[in-house]
C-alpha cells in the first residue's frame, strides 16, 4: 500500500544577516565582555547576529558596512570596550541548476552492523524557497521514523555547499525510494546515508555560487546624477528608475552587496555631501562566471574605518 506524500519546507528563513565582521579581543576576560555587550546588542535589534569564531573571536552579522559600522562604533565608544576589527565578508550561498537522482547504500559491518539504503532526487527549487524536503518512497520502502532520518541528515549537509563550503539554499530533495534491515537500520544510519548522498550527488547538480543583491535608492542634485549613476554601473548595478522628486532626483538600481563596500564616502564625495542612500536586500543571484579577479566574489574586502 503506497504512502502518503510529505511535502514541507524546512528552512525558509528571512535574510537578516548579509555580511559579517570578525572582532578580535585582546584576552579572554575581553573577549567574554564583548560577547555580552553584542548580546545586549542584539536583543535591540534582531537584524544584527553573533556567532563564535577561533579562540577569542567573535564574529558580527548585520545587513550591511553602515549597519555593521554603527553597531561597532556603539561597542567602542559607548561601552569602551577594546578589540581589532577585521576585513567584511559578504554571506554567499550556493544552489544547484541540473535535477539529478542519486543512490547510496551505507553498510558496516560494526557492532552492531548498519545498514541504510536511499534513493534521492536533487533538484533546483523556487527563488526563496531555502530547503524543501519530501517523501515520495512508497510501499514501505522506508519507515516513516527513518524518513525523520533522512530529512535530518538533508538539512545538516545543505549548510556546506561542495564549491566553497557556503550554505545550499533554494533546492528541492525528494526522497524516491530506499530499504532498511529490521534489525541493522536506525533513524542514525538513514542520517548517514543521506548526508553521503548529498555529498555525492553535489558535483554533478551544476552547483554555483550566489550573491546577495541589494536595492538601492539614492536621492541627489541634478547635477550629480551622472556621476551616481556612473558609479553604480561600476560596481555592477543595473539601474531599474530615475525619476524627480521636489528638487532633486531618485535613483533606483540593483547592486551586488559586494560592490558596495566603501559607498557612504564615495557618495559623499562624488555630491559634496548632499546625496543620501538607503540600501535593503532584494535578492540572491548567480555570481557572472567571468569576473576579473579583482572585482570577483572572494577578492579581500577594504577594511571597515575606524
Amino acid at each position: 500500500m503506497g504512502r502518503a506524500r510529505e511535502n514541507r519546507v524546512v528552512s525558509a528563513p528571512m535574510v537578516t544577516h548579509l555580511i559579517s565582521v570578525d572582532l578580535v579581543p585582546p584576552d579572554a576576560i575581553a573577549a567574554m565582555k564583548l560577547r555580552a555587550a553584542i548580546d545586549e546588542l542584539c536583543a535591540e535589534d534582531p537584524t544584527l547576529g553573533v556567532t563564535t569564531g577561533p579562540i577569542n573571536e567573535i564574529v558580527l552579522q548585520g545587513m550591511g558596512e553602515l549597519h555593521l559600522e554603527i553597531a561597532i562604533d556603539r561597542l567602542k565608544r559607548v561601552k569602551g570596550l577594546d578589540f581589532e576589527v577585521g576585513a567584511p565578508e559578504v554571506a554567499y550561498r550556493e544552489s544547484i541548476t541540473k535535477t539529478i537522482e542519486w543512490n547510496y547504500t551505507h553498510k558496516k559491518l560494526a557492532c552492531p552492523p548498519q545498514y541504510a539504503k536511499v534513493k534521492i532526487r536533487f533538484e533546483p527549487g523556487d527563488p526563496g524557497s531555502g530547503f524543501v524536503f519530501e517523501n515520495a518512497a512508497t510501499g514501505g520502502a522506508v519507515p516513516m521514523e527513518y524518513v525523520r532520518g533522512v530529512e535530518k541528515g538533508l538539512a545538516a549537509a545543505k549548510e556546506t555547499g561542495v564549491l566553497a563550503g557556503f550554505p545550499l539554499i533554494d533546492i528541492k530533495c525528494t526522497l524516491v525510494d530506499g530499504d532498511y534491515h529490521d534489525v541493522d537500520s536506525n533513524v542514525m544510519t538513514f542520517d548517514i546515508a543521506a548526508r553521503a548522498c548529498f555529498r555525492g550527488a553535489m558535483p554533478k547538480a551544476g552547483p554555483r555560487i550566489l550573491e546577495p543583491v541589494m536595492k538601492i535608492e539614492v536621492v541627489t542634485p541634478q547635477e550629480h546624477m551622472g556621476d551616481v549613476i556612473g558609479d553604480l554601473n561600476l560596481r555592477r548595478g543595473q539601474v531599474q528608475s530615475t525619476e524627480s522628486r521636489d528638487n532633486a532626483h531618485v535613483i533606483a538600481a540593483l547592486v551586488p552587496l559586494a560592490n558596495m563596500f566603501g559607498y557612504t564616502a564615495t557618495l559623499m564625495q562624488m555630491s559634496r555631501g548632499h546625496a543620501q542612500y538607503t540600501m535593503t536586500f532584494d535578492h540572491y543571484e548567480q555570481i557572472p562566471p567571468n569576473l576579473p579577479d579583482d572585482r570577483g566574489p572572494f577578492a579581500p574586502a577594504a577594511a571597515l574605518r575606524w
